[in-house]
């Protein structure tokens, strides 16, 4: 499945980060916490190597919690904050004050140490389309002072935000890289809803999010959709992902068993494969997380 997306807009939005740095004490990255790694903008590392870090993983609601631990370990491994939350339901945003204090506790005491005390911390909030930086704004901020909404690209231009006595934000559009490092990386910014689903195959995707649960999850079908996958140990599930047949039986076996039938009888793939992936964006496969950190 090969996919390719730039918008224009982001092209500038990225020259625009990059002036706006000068102006900021600490780098807010929001991420997709299913999939920590496909839901960054590599060039967020080099542009703000000089700045304070805090990866929140969004969505954490959705991924394990085995996943989460272990990239909260991680990113602190690498030098930054880190911390789990669901923007909705305002889960873990009390953590946040606590952790952008400490991420930024040298430069306080620079402050300090120069007589300047109660400065807030000016923080950039950035993150990929889609990934719910919007909705953390306004979860954080207790009110809509960012504009939301359900599909990529919501966000067209910066706007700083006043949140309390020692924090304001400056929200700025989502960005997303000319080029992916691998499909593996564009299938996982598909399946979260990254990428417009009108310029995708989605049943073809469908068959990539079926070849992923085979693999790492191979009881989850079974449970949501009562169709037997047919695998066997752990050599045959390894190599499950790579045979497009045994995907594509078992999407056929879901429209069976979801009654998703065109005039005729025949099955109805695409009705069986946007109820699958609305499924798993939805959280109703369970929590999944697809990529774990490097061992």
């Amino acid at each position: 499945m090969n996919i390719q997306w730039y918008p224009g807009h982001m092209t500038k939005a990225r020259r625009a980060m990059k002036e706006d740095l000068k102006l900021i004490d600490l780098i807010i990255e929001l991420v997709d916490a299913r999939v920590p790694v496909s839901s960054r903008n590599p060039d967020i590392d080099e542009l703000g190597r000089q700045k304070a870090r805090l990866v929140l993983l969004n969505k954490a609601d959705l991924a394990s919690d085995r996943g989460n631990d272990a990239w909260i370990r991680w990113f602190k491994s690498q030098g930054m904050e880190a911390v789990g939350l669901d923007s909705r339901s305002r889960a873990g945003l009390k953590q946040i004050q606590a952790a952008v204090l400490e991420a930024c506790k040298e430069k306080i005491e620079r402050d300090r140490k120069k007589g300047i005390l109660n400065r807030p911390v000016r923080a950039m909030v950035v993150g990929i389309p889609n990934v719910g930086k919007s909705t953390f704004i306004n979860s954080y901020a207790g009110k809509a002072c960012a504009k939301t909404g359900n599909k990529p690209g919501v966000t067209k231009g910066n706007q700083w935000i006043r949140l309390n006595k020692s924090l304001e934000l400056l929200d700025t559009p989502g960005i997303l890289w000319p080029r992916f490092e691998s499909q593996e990386v564009g299938v996982h910014l598909a399946l979260i809803g990254s990428i417009n689903d009108e310029i995708l195959d989605r049943q073809q995707l469908a068959l990539e999010l079926i070849g992923l649960l085979e693999t790492r999850y191979p009881e989850v079908l079974k449970e949501r959709y009562g169709v037997e996958t047919g695998i066997g140990g752990d050599e045959e599930r390894d190599s499950i992902k790579d045979s497009p047949q045994e995907a594509a039986r078992i999407l056929e076996e879901v429209a069976k068993v979801r009654g998703c039938l065109m005039k005729g009888g025949q099955y109805d793939w695409k009705k069986a494969a946007n109820l699958m992936l609305d499924d798993y964006r939805s959280g109703k496969l369970g929590r999944i997380t697809l990529e774990f950190p490097p061992t």
